[in-house]
Formats: C-alpha cells, sequence, structure tokens
C-alpha cells in the first residue's frame, strides 16, 4: 500500500489538534450521561412497560461495544480521522432520529445509532500517537482518555437542566449540534494521520465478535429482568462463551485479524485490560449512585436535591477529571504510567472508602465527586499509555478500541450489578420500591472491591526499566520519533546512504514483520540514521524510500538478545524508463 504524509499542521492547527480530539471524546460522554436526568421517566414518556424502556439505554450500550473495537481497526486500515468523522456523522444522525419520535422503537433505532460514537476515543487516541511529539503524548492522551468521565459529569446538570424547563427531545437536538461541531472542527484542523495497518477488514472476525459481544452484554444488561438463574440468561452467556471461544481460535489463523489474540495475550497489555475492567465498574457506580442519593426526598434516606442541584454536585467529578491530565503527565514522566495507574487506584479506593460515611450532606458528596474524579482521571490516563507503549503503532487504533472495549464492559457489569443491589435493598414507599442508604454503601463497598481487584493486577504489571526514564528534548516528529527508537529495548538502527556513501536526510524506513505486516516507521535524522523498536525477535524487512533514490528491501533478523542490531541500507539511484 502507497503511504502518502499530509503536511503538518500549522503551529496553530497543531495546538488546536488535542483540544478538539478531546471535545470529540466529550461528545462520546454526552451521549452516555443523556438520559440519566429522566431514565426514571422514560417509561411514561415512551408509553411502555419498564423492561421495554430499559432498552433505550440497553441498545446504546451493545452497539458501542460493538462498534468500538470494529472502528479502531477500519481507523487503522483506511484513515482514523475519516473514521472519527464518520462515528460522529452516525451519533448525529441517530440523534436526530430520536429528537423527533416517541415511538419504542424508533427510538431504540435512533439510540443504537447513537452507540456508533463510542469508537471516537480509541481513534482519537490513535491519532494523537501518529502527529504528536512523544513530549506532549503523554498529556494529550491523559486528556482524550479522561474525556468521558468529563463530558459525562458536565452533562449531568446541562442535561438536568434542559429536562427540567423544555421537552426532553430537545437533549437529543442538543447532542446533535454537538456532533456537528465536533465534525466541523475535526475537518478544520486535525489532519488524516499517514500511518496505515497492512491486510483487509476482517468481517467474519467482526462479524463473530459483534455476535459474542451481544450474546454476553445482553444478559449482563437485561439479568436483573430476566432473572440471574433464569434459562435465557445461562443459556445466553453459555452461547456468548462458545461463540467467542470459536471467534478467537478463527483469528489466530487469519493473517489480518481484527483483533491481534497474540499481541493481546502479552502480560501488559492482557493485565491493562482487566484491570480497565475494573476502573469501568468504579467509576459507574458513583455516577449511579450520587445523583439517586442526592435526588431522592428526605424520608426516604435522600438530600432532597433538585434534579439541577444534584447534577451540579457530581460535576466535579468531570472536572477533576480533566485536571488531572497535566498531574498526570508529570507523574508519568518521572515514575511511569504504572505507577500513575497504582496512585490513581489507590486514591479511588481513599474515595469509596470515605464516601461511606459522607453521605448525609449534599457537600460532603461533593467532597467524594472531588476525590474520586482525580483517582479515576489517574487511571483513566494511564491506561492508553499502557496500551500505546505496548503494541505496534499500526495497531494502536485496534488496541485501544479493545481497551475502550474492556472499560465498558466494566459499566455495564457496574451497572448490572448496582442495579440489582439497589432493587434488592429497597424500600416500598407509597407503593414504589425506593433505594436505601444501606444499598449505596453496600454499592460503594462493591466499588471498593473492584479497586482492589485493579489494584492487584496493576501491581503485576511489567516495571519500567531504568532505560525507559523519558529525556526528550526533541523539536521535531522525526527527532522524537529517532529518541523514542534508541530508547527501546530491541531493534535495528544504522544510517541510510546513497549509492556514494552520503548520508539520506528524511528517507522513510519502514519495518515489515514475516506475515507482510507493517511493525514499524520512522524518518532518518539529518545526518542519515535511523532506529526501529521491534514488537518481538524474528525476521524481518527493512524497506528503506526517499526522493530521487529508488526503493531498497534489506531482510533483518533480531534475536532478542542485546540492544540494538546495527543495519546500514544503501539506497540504489532512481531509475527513469524511457
Amino acid at each position: 500500500m502507497t503511504q502518502t504524509t499530509p503536511a503538518r499542521p500549522s503551529g496553530r492547527a497543531g495546538t488546536a489538534v488535542v483540544p478538539v480530539l478531546a471535545f470529540a471524546g466529550i461528545v462520546v460522554a454526552v451521549m452516555q450521561t443523556l438520559l440519566v436526568p429522566v431514565v426514571k421517566d422514560l417509561p411514561r414518556l415512551l408509553d411502555t412497560a419498564p423492561a421495554d424502556a430499559n432498552w433505550v439505554l440497553t441498545s446504546t450500550l451493545l452497539s458501542g461495544a460493538v462498534a468500538t473495537p470494529v472502528m479502531g481497526r477500519l481507523g487503522d486500515l483506511f484513515g482514523k480521522r475519516r473514521m472519527l468523522v464518520a462515528s460522529l456523522a452516525v451519533m448525529v444522525v441517530g440523534a436526530l432520529v430520536s429528537a423527533f419520535t416517541s415511538d419504542l422503537l424508533v427510538m431504540i433505532a435512533g439510540r443504537t445509532l447513537q452507540g456508533f460514537t463510542m469508537g471516537a476515543i480509541p481513534l482519537g487516541i490513535g491519532l494523537m500517537r501518529d502527529m504528536l511529539p512523544r513530549e506532549r503524548l503523554g498529556s494529550a492522551m491523559a486528556l482524550m482518555s479522561s474525556s468521558i468521565g468529563v463530558g459525562g459529569g458536565l452533562a449531568l446538570p446541562a442535561a438536568a437542566l434542559v429536562a427540567q424547563h423544555t421537552d426532553w427531545h430537545a437533549l437529543y437536538l442538543g447532542a446533535a449540534g454537538l456532533g456537528v461541531l465536533a465534525i466541523a472542527l475535526t475537518l478544520a484542523v486535525v489532519p488524516e494521520s499517514p500511518l496505515r495497518a497492512k491486510g483487509s477488514f476482517d468481517l467474519p472476525g467482526a462479524l463473530g465478535l459483534t455476535a459474542g459481544l451481544l450474546l454476553f452484554l445482553l444478559p449482563v444488561s437485561k439479568g436483573s429482568d430476566w432473572g440471574w438463574t433464569s434459562g435465557t440468561t445461562l443459556g445466553l452467556f453459555g452461547a456468548a462463551a462458545v461463540v467467542l471461544l470459536l471467534w478467537g481460535l478463527m483469528e489466530l489463523r487469519v493473517a489480518a485479524p481484527l483483533v491481534d489474540l497474540r499481541t493481546t495475550a502479552r502480560r501488559e497489555v492482557l493485565l491493562t485490560n482487566l484491570a480497565s475492567i475494573m476502573v469501568g465498574v468504579s467509576f459507574f457506580v458513583v455516577s449511579l449512585v450520587l445523583p439517586q442519593l442526592l435526588h431522592l426526598p428526605t424520608a426516604s434516606d435522600g438530600l432532597g436535591q433538585s434534579m439541577v442541584v444534584a447534577g451540579l454536585c457530581v460535576a466535579p467529578l468531570g472536572l477533576t477529571m480533566m485536571f488531572t491530565a497535566p498531574v498526570y503527565a508529570r507523574l508519568s514522566a518521572r515514575y511511569g504510567p504504572k505507577v500513575t495507574l497504582i496512585i490513581g487506584l489507590l486514591v479511588i479506593a481513599a474515595g469509596y472508602g470515605g464516601g461511606l460515611g459522607l453521605m448525609s450532606a449534599a457537600w460532603q458528596t461533593v467532597v467524594t465527586s472531588v476525590v474520586l474524579g482525580a483517582g479515576i482521571g489517574l487511571a483513566y490516563s494511564s491506561l492508553p499509555a499502557l496500551i500505546v507503549g505496548a503494541v505496534p503503532a499500526s495497531e494502536t487504533g485496534a488496541a485501544n478500541g479493545l481497551n475502550t472495549l474492556m472499560r465498558s464492559i466494566g459499566t455495564s457489569v457496574s451497572s448490572a450489578v448496582i442495579g440489582m443491589v439497589l432493587a434488592n435493598t429497597s424500600d416500598a414507599v407509597g407503593g414504589v420500591a425506593v433505594p436505601t442508604l444501606h444499598g449505596f454503601r453496600v454499592s460503594f463497598g462493591i466499588a471498593t472491591a473492584a479497586v482492589a481487584v485493579g489494584l492487584v493486577l496493576a501491581l503485576f504489571l511489567p516495571g519500567r526499566r531504568p532505560s525507559d526514564h523519558p529525556r526528550l528534548r526533541a523539536s521535531s516528529e522525526e527527532e522524537a520519533n529517532l529518541e523514542r527508537a534508541r530508547e527501546a529495548l530491541r531493534g535495528f538502527r544504522g544510517r541510510v546512504l546513497d549509492a556514494s556513501g552520503a548520508p539520506v536526510a528524511r528517507a522513510r524506513v519502514t519495518l515489515i514483520d514475516r506475515h507482510g505486516r507493517r511493525a514499524g516507521a520512522t524518518v532518518t535524522a539529518a545526518d542519515g540514521t535511523y532506529a526501529l523498536a521491534v514488537p518481538a525477535q524474528g525476521p524481518y524487512v527493512l524497506a528503506a524510500r526517499a526522493p530521487g533514490h529508488g526503493p531498497l528491501a534489506s531482510p533483518a533478523t533480531h534475536t532478542g538478545t542485546g540492544d540494538c542490531v546495527a543495519v546500514d541500507l544503501s539506497l540504489p539511484p532512481e531509475t527513469v524508463t524511457a
């Protein structure tokens, strides 16, 4: 596949890339919390049974889970900005469909389309990795990863204000407007990434993963309604296990799989994804518990606040997550993302532990929100950095898509479990089941247990070697790429020379693995030097190309020992055919 590198953005546009991508992430989060203020009223608003009304929420969850890894892989193959815009466009269509209907089936269709925007998070992280120098990448990915919490926290009071004073359909019109603005900003200031993965889209793999996720997430979402021991619930869980097992066996035999399970099985990637599930569980507990605690009347163990005040009390959760992005960048630069993840999990545990005794006043929920926001912000910011550091650049979109999926699974499990806990501990008030303070505290205890599991997983992540300590003072993308590769544990390094032995600057050097897939790429420095890290030992091909010279492909093998294998590449003169 021919690679073309677009012009670098101007200084102003380059600076605007990060906030624009983060804004797209916030739009994603808005779609997740849009209906929280009107959840309890959905059966009345849609003239349907509560169990059927729940599909308005479940449909978005299911489509988002499916879209996340699929859009990530499509972005790696065909362009991350292109797929980001496509995700936002589908969301806008879905929001407009929902804005003009009160029919249940049409509303579910619109909400299903809105779920496709979940793919924007991994696509944004992939664009940042492809375009930004390393000294800016840490804080940028932290902001992008935290944006889903930021948007969720800020959207709650805004959505509550709209729902309280206007027709609830205006929520969808507002979301559509935000989506259109995100598309316009992305097209205006975000360049397309030049990096492409080799191969074609794995359609059977996408269908298999879709079937497996649907079979798993349906009983997770509806288990409380169907009964956790019912034949339907257990049957779907069993079918999910079989389908996902067969899907995994198929993916291991495909040359260009939707998800590279061999990469996913690496200790750093596997443990990070498992820890992501626990972080997702802990994040959604506070989103479910605090708004209900604040909004319930005082006669029912609540704090008797209005819908808007409840949203404002929870808003610091998102604001704190946003402000922790630069803090994360400094901590990660000094200690590494593993240590930052551990610190974040400890802060979350402290927030939930202290929150058990801070449920008697509105100001106490604000304190809990701030502490949890800081911890969740640090944890969320660490996850993409751990993934990006463990996978080749050509797999960034798919790998982060899978990681985002793990967080979604965590929130889905959290929603199901906490919903069951609150239902089983509720009291009847005026013939209506109302959550109790005991149920809220049990929910906080479950979140603390999930954090403890995540902490154990994080402790077993590989530690950063002393040579990994960042020393970048790069002034250009090429120098940053070169320095990053020099700090790698193993790889290839050398010089690109012309036929006379003179160094060739800005030559493109691509690393191709034995499956014919691109494993890395860089551009030579002014003295013709290059360095490329290898994902694993084995045979490779180093392909070099520069204007005015003929292409070169040179085989090279890395044994996995030592630092870097020296390979000099001599480009032949370019031949012109009459």
